[in-house]
């Protein structure tokens, strides 16, 4: 697995995190009752979702594990807050600049969307000044290094404009094959997390060869 690649249940959580750091930062660290509510909240999520507490808690302890959500336990409190690491933290090396933050938030809470509807519903996560702005955002998303970390889909019928769907979730709508444009973008991405496991692969050969020449030098010393 991808370091930042994420289930649905994942991706919602994050998409809240980021999104109530921005909108909400007095209330930001979230509890996990206020991450729940969150999650589920009916406006602005596509889908709503009831997503149980303990959903979310298993979820989140998945995020902590991988150290892509961090838990903050205040000393006058005993109730715990969370907040992501996922990008523009010194624990992470996905940096991202104001308006692609907005877009990767958007896309994670409400799904594939166009560059008009990103725009029309960034509200307080950013203030887009054009769809030129948008795109632009787009298309440096899709090209940033370790990406593409957002494809076009196909474009619907009776539809003007196409829609962009994250790269982080496993569980998201893909682009067919025999869409060109985004099947390249689809390919470039598991192109990279090919190259990051055999890089995983020769790193623990390494290790594992390490080990055995430390073995044989302790078995020397002990004659």
């Amino acid at each position: 697995m991808s370091y930042h690649e994420v289930n649905f249940i994942e991706m919602r959580i994050i998409g809240c995190l980021m999104e109530k750091e921005v909108t909400t930062p007095d209330q930001y660290p979230l509890s996990l009752n206020a991450l729940v509510n969150a999650c589920n909240q009916k406006s602005n999520r596509e889908p709503v979702t009831q997503l149980s507490e303990i959903e979310i808690q298993d979820a989140t302890e998945a995020l902590l594990t991988r150290g892509l959500v961090t838990e903050i336990t205040a000393s006058h409190s005993r109730v715990s807050k969370y907040q992501h690491r996922f990008c523009n933290t010194e624990f992470s090396d996905l940096q991202l600049s104001p308006a692609e933050t907005a877009i990767v938030t958007l896309l994670f809470l409400r799904g594939a969307q166009t560059p008009g509807e990103l725009r029309s519903r960034s509200g307080r996560l950013h203030s887009f000044q054009s769809l030129d702005e948008v795109t632009a955002a787009l298309q440096s998303l899709q090209t940033k290094t370790g990406g593409p970390y957002v494809c076009q889909l196909s474009r619907e019928p009776g539809k003007r404009e196409q829609r962009y769907q994250e790269c982080f979730c496993s569980e998201s709508e893909r682009p067919l094959k025999g869409d060109s444009a985004a099947a390249l973008v689809v390919d470039k991405r598991d192109e990279y997390i090919q190259q990051l496991k055999a890089q995983i692969a020769q790193l623990e050969s390494d290790v594992e060869r390490l080990n055995e020449r430390i073995q044989e030098l302790e078995n020397a010393d002990g004659l």
